[in-house]
């Protein structure tokens, strides 16, 4: 039972968590939409950030740490009942690590291409700093951070789902949730390829609501390990 409070409380605050930082990003930096300007008014609006941009960025990189032991101990606690447990927790920990390394760089790279693209004597730097901070963005972001990092979350959400439901361990409307979700989260992958091929067609809210979805339904997962007796008796 306190392995169950333990996960369950885990869970509900990585989902706060990350939810601060990214809303508060929404707010000060015009995330995610500033990623679709010129890349010389990304790095100009990073710099006029200064150091409060800065620690936000790093504020929503560490915060998903409380999920790596709440996947680890959920897996812990299923490995013995299902065979899905123990591959879902290598994915899910992977996927929150690319995804911590992805966002860090804007903690301990971007800063340092935006004051060289502002502070810049000549056209020559500053042609230098866009493609330095493209391809970092293209590796660190879209690579690692958004298509490996999602996608292994997208794949430890939906096995993880499949666990429970096979379990009992949670009413199957969790699930078709957590599938649903899943499902809109995998369609903002779209954007990624739109990133070398323009035509390829996006539909760009998809990021923002399935990511809300799989926040939404983190805590409900934790919910239901505060307070749920089947997943005790797991």
């Amino acid at each position: 039972m306190k392995t169950n409070k333990t996960i369950g409380g885990l869970f509900i605050a990585g989902a706060i968590a990350l939810f601060i930082p990214y809303n508060i990003l929404i707010i000060i930096f015009e995330y995610p939409d500033i990623l679709r300007q010129p890349t010389a008014i990304i790095l100009t609006k990073f710099h006029e950030g200064g150091s409060t941009l800065i620690w936000t960025w790093f504020a929503f990189a560490i915060t998903g740490i409380p999920l790596l032991p709440a996947y680890i101990l959920l897996g812990q606690k299923l490995e013995h009942k299902t065979s899905l447990a123990r591959m879902a927790t290598t994915i899910g920990v992977i996927g929150l690590i690319v995804q911590m390394i992805g966002l860090l760089r804007w903690t301990f790279v971007v800063p340092v291409l935006a004051d060289a693209f502002v502070n810049a004597s000549d056209d020559a730097t500053k042609a230098a700093a866009v493609i330095a901070f493209k391809t970092i963005h293209q590796f660190g972001g879209v690579i690692l951070g958004e298509h490996l990092g999602q996608l292994f979350t997208i794949a430890w959400t939906v096995m993880i789902s499949i666990a429970l439901q096979r379990l009992q361990a949670i009413p199957n409307w969790v699930s078709y949730f957590a599938y649903v979700a899943s499902a809109i989260y995998l369609l903002a992958q779209a954007e990624l390829f739109a990133t070398v091929m323009p035509s390829f067609p996006v539909w760009e809210l998809a990021g923002f609501i399935g990511s809300t979805l799989w926040l939404v339904w983190l805590v409900i997962i934790g919910i239901f390990f505060l307070r749920s007796k089947k997943l005790s008796e797991i």
